[in-house]
């Protein structure tokens, strides 16, 4: 049975089926919840905007977003972003994805928290970023549908979003701080590790081997 939240339709495709179980399974509820979130609120964001994204490509970029925040998604030392983007990547590439449309989903995931620049590009990587915004900083919500807002959160509830979504963070990058350089990510550990600064721009040069 085609299952519809707010008016959008969950993709139906073995590789959207094969990731909502991998997702489900191999993260947390509140990663799996939001993730779902994510997709139905790119979706709506999409259609305010005019935007046209493959739904299954949009579904697939929004279910792996923020896997690199938990192992077994996190054994790299890199940014999380890229965690979640290069396990997407292989997840469609083993599925017989083209090379273009596993780099679409890549891009979507690697920029999701990049402020500015993936508004301008292609309209699964807008899309899936606006979804992102509304989910967690809540940009755009004002313009939707109450109702279906309610829907959305009915099916797939926040809880304590903010808290735990925060925690999540601090939980999947405070083993690795250097990562969050020139990121948003810094803003949360900044906050809440103990003894964290940030290194800037400023640092770097001032910093670096050259005398002047």
């Amino acid at each position: 049975m085609t299952e519809i939240i707010a008016g959008v339709e969950i993709p139906e495709t073995q590789a959207a089926y094969e990731a909502t179980v991998l997702i489900r399974e191999t993260t947390n509820p509140l990663i799996f919840h939001h993730s779902r979130r994510v997709f139905i609120f790119s979706t709506l964001r999409a259609r305010e905007l005019s935007l046209r994204p493959d739904p299954e490509l949009l579904y697939l970029s929004a279910l792996f977003h923020d896997t690199g925040l938990l192992r077994p998604f996190s054994a790299l030392e890199q940014r999380f972003e890229l965690d979640g983007a290069d396990h997407a990547r292989k997840f469609l590439l083993d599925r017989g994805f083209s090379d273009a449309a596993a780099e679409v989903v890549w891009t979507a995931i690697a920029l999701h928290t990049t402020p500015g620049i993936p508004g301008r590009m292609g309209d699964e990587v807008a899309a899936t970023n606006f979804g992102v915004l509304t989910d967690v900083v809540g940009l755009g919500l004002d313009g939707l549908d109450p109702d279906q807002v309610a829907e959305v959160t009915a099916v797939h509830p926040r809880g304590d979003f903010k808290n735990e979504f925060l925690r999540a963070f601090v939980d999947g990058l405070s083993h690795r701080p250097d990562t969050t350089y020139g990121t948003v990510n810094a803003d949360v550990l900044e906050h809440f590790v103990p003894g964290f600064r940030r290194v800037s721009m400023v640092d770097r040069i001032m910093g670096s081997r050259w005398s002047a």
